[in-house]
């Protein structure tokens, strides 16, 4: 019984529209949206191949989500790394040859943040502080104790997936439109 939905609007002041997902990358954790109704405006892509450690970012989203309202937040920080990440198994003993392949032959940069994130901010936009062009997204948090103790013991580590993987999903589902 689930389905997609976006919300838009601010505050108490909001709506849901129907969304259904038009493309997946599942090694990036991504998935690129269609939704009904008046479209939003776009937000510019940067170029993710010319960001630094040190950079100054942003990113705006919704980090507790619809619980209180939908009211935006944005958080500040810099890039602190920029690092290759292959996403491991939880034991050794559940490695099989095709899960050794992938670490070894696929692992993907990913930029990590000095800036704290929380559950409900996967998604959101990661941009350049003066530009505001967007350079990735973020996509997760690092969790010092537990899920549970996230909101009070935040660890301030948040890592993000580079714009290029976005654009080239935008690519390729522009590519199976046509």
């Amino acid at each position: 019984q689930e389905r997609l939905a976006v919300f838009i609007g601010q505050g108490r002041q909001f709506e849901s529209r129907p969304a259904k997902k038009i493309a997946t990358d599942f090694a990036h954790d991504l998935a690129l949206l269609e939704f009904d109704g008046v479209p939003l405006p776009a937000l510019r892509l940067g170029e993710s191949r010319q960001v630094r450690e040190g950079q100054a970012i942003a990113f705006t989203g919704f980090p507790l989500g619809v619980v209180l309202g939908l009211f935006p937040v944005t958080h500040a920080g810099i890039i602190s790394a920029i690092s290759p990440v292959a996403i491991p198994v939880p034991a050794a003993g559940q490695l099989d040859t095709a899960t050794i392949r992938r670490l070894k032959n696929e692992p993907y940069e990913v930029l990590q943040l000095d800036a704290t994130a929380y559950p409900g901010n996967s998604g959101s936009p990661l941009y350049e502080s003066d530009t505001g062009r967007v350079i990735g997204v973020i996509n997760k948090v690092f969790v010092q104790e537990s899920k549970e103790a996230i909101l009070e013991k935040p660890s301030g580590i948040t890592y993000a997936i580079p714009v290029r993987y976005v654009q080239m999903l935008l690519e390729r589902a522009a590519v199976s439109k046509n």
